[in-house]
């Protein structure tokens, strides 16, 4: 398939994406794939079937998709999978989506990673622009680790963090609280990833996609959690912010960053200002309703002036917030869609 422009052409726009409720749009997490080499409990089902590989962007596509959002205004942007690291070629993406952190267009390109492939991929992956990664990790016991994910070595894992900071890139972890599972590792979690200089990001679970588990008996609230550690460490509320939802406090008792990432107990849907791109294509225009437009239909059929108006319309669809809920009244996912399809 022949595309109508390259990225490169693509020139800023003096309109910026504002939804309908007045906020910009800054933010693009792209799913490069929804495979992935771990089937986290919390994710995904057990066996898990995947798009056919025809369906998937090509990385032309996903470059020319970004390159319009760029010159709309956005200034982040994020890849995510599944596992971005499994896909076949991925260094190429990086590097072509990296060079508009030279043209002064995007400030920041980053990624999401269970770590399982880093330690193969660090040094590319600084070299292409990526200064900060977010790595998925639940636990260091390695068999607690094992039942999580139901088939990854934490030994890899653990093995491209060291990789990643020998390379030079800041590492956050991002750790999905779990009642009953890890809420008695948090603390350690905290104390490991402080004494490496590595920032802490908590996470509720979400009710997305069917995966097994009571999602009920998991659900642990982070306000609950937060007054926990508040009785036992000094935490010093941040203004810092990263472009996500995340809210942030210093721990003076290990002088590192804690994050919190609370959809659940605390909505943060009245700053949002991103936009999920799935590896299809579809555009969700929040984690937790089923709001989205075919990016990668207008772009084969329409080109860029057909792209350009399906992002208008995107604006004006993108819903106030999500609905989560998790309570005995509604077991049932919120959605059916899984985690890995946008990518979190």
């Amino acid at each position: 398939m022949s595309l109508p422009a390259p990225p490169h052409s693509l020139q800023p726009s003096s309109r910026p994406l504002i939804d309908s409720f007045g906020r910009h749009v800054s933010y693009l997490r792209i799913s490069v794939t929804d495979r992935c080499d771990f089937r986290c409990t919390y994710c995904m089902a057990e066996n898990m079937s995947f798009l056919p590989k025809r369906e998937v962007l090509s990385f032309e596509e996903i470059e020319t998709i970004a390159a319009a959002f760029v010159a709309r205004g956005v200034t982040k942007l994020r890849l995510t999978g599944g596992e971005p690291l499994v896909r076949r070629d991925i260094i190429d993406l990086v590097n072509a989506l990296g060079r508009h952190l030279g043209t002064g267009g995007l400030n920041e390109l980053t990624m999401t990673t269970n770590g399982s492939q880093l330690a193969r991929h660090a040094q590319a992956l600084a070299a292409a622009g990526i200064r900060r990664l977010n790595v998925s990790l639940d636990t260091l016991d390695p068999e607690k680790f094992r039942a999580i994910t139901r088939r990854g070595r934490i030994e890899d894992v653990l093995g491209g963090i060291e990789a990643a900071r020998k390379a030079g890139l800041q590492i956050k972890i991002n750790m999905v609280a779990m009642r009953g599972t890890n809420d008695d590792e948090i603390e350690p979690m905290m104390a490991w990833a402080h004494a490496k200089g590595m920032g802490l990001t908590l996470i509720e679970g979400m009710p997305l996609g069917e995966v097994g588990i009571d999602r009920v008996d998991s659900y642990l609230p982070l306000r609950e959690l937060r007054d926990r550690l508040a009785q036992r460490y000094s935490l010093e509320k941040l203004d810092r912010t990263t472009g996500g939802p995340a809210r942030y406090v210093k721990v003076a008792e290990t002088g590192g960053i804690l994050g919190f990432i609370a959809p659940m107990s605390h909505n943060f849907c009245e700053s949002c200002n991103r936009v999920r791109l799935t590896a299809t294509g579809q555009l969700f225009l929040c984690l937790g309703q089923d709001d989205q437009v075919n990016l990668r239909d207008a772009l084969r059929d329409g080109g860029l002036s057909a792209l350009d108006a399906t992002l208008d319309h995107a604006m004006v669809i993108k819903p106030k917030g999500h609905d989560f809920v998790i309570d005995r009244s509604a077991p049932a996912p919120a959605l059916n869609r899984h985690m890995s399809v946008t990518g979190g």
